[in-house]
């Protein structure tokens, strides 16, 4: 289970809410975190569920392990009201950011970040992060006016949405930690889940 430390700092609204309160218990019942639950129109409606391991890791086989867990809680629970797809993936090179250990994690590179509450009357801001300390992260600006701080701090309880910006540096660092998927494993694993009868028509899944 994760520990309380480091339960997700940015979470979900409405549906997408419902659905990431269903599955996370499961996902993390499995030893894996969730990212980011998402349901978007897509195909008409898709489910994206994306995961990983505490190391940052996810493969296709886990992807696969995490679909098969989730399917029938999600059948279950029933918080789509239509036919839809699940897509299972790992967070990608430019992942989304949403725990502390996120931002210690990848100390040293780039990313962007917006924030929930403005801070000195600004919400958006780019740099390299520099650590975690007494519940803020430590984002260093590259283009600062003469005589402003270069080092900014933003609470984390704060935050809207952060994620890492794709540099070489980020490519390079992340196939060495073993993070960034292969070409086998870019495609997502997909599945089509059927609306309750009388809502839609029944779907096969697929691949």
């Amino acid at each position: 289970m994760t520990n309380a430390r480091d339960k997700r700092l940015i979470t979900e609204n409405g549906v997408a809410a419902r659905v990431a309160a269903i599955v996370e218990p499961v996902i993390e019942d499995l030893g894996f975190n969730l990212v980011r639950a998402k349901v978007t129109g897509t195909n008409g409606c898709t489910v994206q569920i994306m995961a990983e391991r505490p190391d940052g890791t996810m493969s296709v086989d886990d992807c696969e392990t995490v679909s098969r867990a989730i399917s029938p809680v999600l059948d279950l629970e029933d918080p789509i009201a239509t036919a839809y797809y699940l897509e299972i993936s790992s967070p990608g090179i430019d992942r989304p950011l949403v725990r502390a250990s996120d931002f210690e994690r990848w100390t040293g590179y780039d990313a962007k970040i917006e924030m929930a509450v403005p801070v000195a009357g600004r919400k958006r801001f780019r740099g390299f992060l520099r650590g975690v300390e007494d519940g803020t992260v430590a984002v260093e600006l590259p283009d600062v006016k003469e005589g402003e701080e270069r080092i900014v701090r933003l609470t984390l309880n704060d935050l809207g949405e952060a994620h890492l910006v794709l540099t070489d540096d980020l490519i390079r660092e992340s196939l060495r930690r073993g993070t960034a998927p292969t070409t086998d494993e870019l495609d997502d694993e997909t599945e089509v889940r059927p609306a309750p009868e009388p809502r839609g028509p029944q779907k096969k899944k697929t691949h």
